[in-house]
């Protein structure tokens, strides 16, 4: 675990949120006006935000967003509010938060501080970093024998810019096929379109188990950025803000945090796959912060 972390993985102010009989302001007007909360949900990213066989958003991200509406009823005094999911893509995901189109954006969405700038972010969720994935037999083991390569990645992600930079500073001469969404790129490598796809490697797990194909497949490499998630809402909106960053401390707690990862990661998810992915140290040491035992 690096000695210090980024500042943004430890910012867990403890403002107060709002109580009954307080004037409204921003997200928590705008909810407690129209009566419903509009989600930005992922169609492909697994197991943070997919679709089930019936089309219904479902995974870790949309879990711990519907504990912050719980918070919001609360928060509000209502025992009901409508919820509305919309789809959104790595490309449009913060400006439909930014723009009032969605109020929470449940993915799997990269907490940096350019992206700070436009939007705000939840506590850590987990922690990622981009890795490779390639067809079997297995030939490309690293960045490095990426040179004159096809690289599939997604439009919008911090992986595409993170691969960029290292083709541009190793002169690998790198050629990039851009796709609008992550199982699009997948698709590239399984159709030899690509010669490897560039992404955060729990998403490339998912992918390969979705796949049911997982001997024809290897994520590869040392990681090549380092990636936080965290739930995505809009900014310079102190009392949704502590709103938020109070249910997260809530679910930490109660041991609800870890309970909801083990969930998704650990266990058999709804579509039959397992990844065994368990939980890092960093983020173990991350949502110790926010007072899981």
């Amino acid at each position: 675990m690096p000695r210090a972390l980024p500042a943004i993985l430890l910012a867990c102010a403890l403002l107060p949120a709002p109580v009954p009989g307080e004037e409204l302001t921003g997200t928590l007007k705008k909810i407690k006006d129209s009566g419903r909360v509009v989600i930005g949900h992922r169609d492909n990213s697994i197991p943070f935000s997919y679709l089930d066989v019936r089309g219904r958003p479902i995974g870790y991200s949309i879990d711990l967003c519907l504990e912050i509406v719980e918070e919001i009823k609360d928060t509000l005094g209502v025992d009901e509010l409508k919820l509305e999911f919309v789809s959104v893509t790595p490309e449009n995901r913060l400006n439909m938060v930014a723009s009032g189109k969605v109020d929470l954006e449940c993915g799997s969405t990269t907490n940096n501080l350019e992206r700070q700038k436009q939007v705000a972010f939840s506590p850590v969720i987990f922690v990622s970093g981009t890795k490779l994935m390639v067809r079997r037999p297995v030939t490309i083991r690293s960045y490095l024998d990426l040179k004159d390569k096809t690289v599939a990645v997604t439009a919008g992600t911090t992986n595409e810019r993170a691969v960029k930079t290292l083709s541009d500073k190793r002169k690998l001469g790198i050629r990039f096929v851009v796709a609008k969404d992550h199982r699009q790129s997948f698709t590239l490598v399984e159709r030899s379109k690509a010669d490897a796809f560039a992404t955060d490697d729990v998403l490339l797990y998912g992918l390969i188990a979705r796949s049911g194909r997982a001997r024809e497949f290897q994520v590869v490499g040392e990681f090549l950025s380092y990636d936080p998630y965290g739930i995505v809402y809009r900014r310079n909106d102190p009392d949704f803000d502590a709103l938020v960053k109070e249910t997260f401390e809530r679910l930490a707690s109660s041991r609800e945090l870890e309970q909801t990862y083990n969930k998704w990661f650990l266990a058999k998810l709804p579509s039959g796959e397992r990844l065994n992915l368990p939980m890092s140290a960093q983020l173990r040491s991350l949502f110790e912060i926010l007072g899981l035992p």
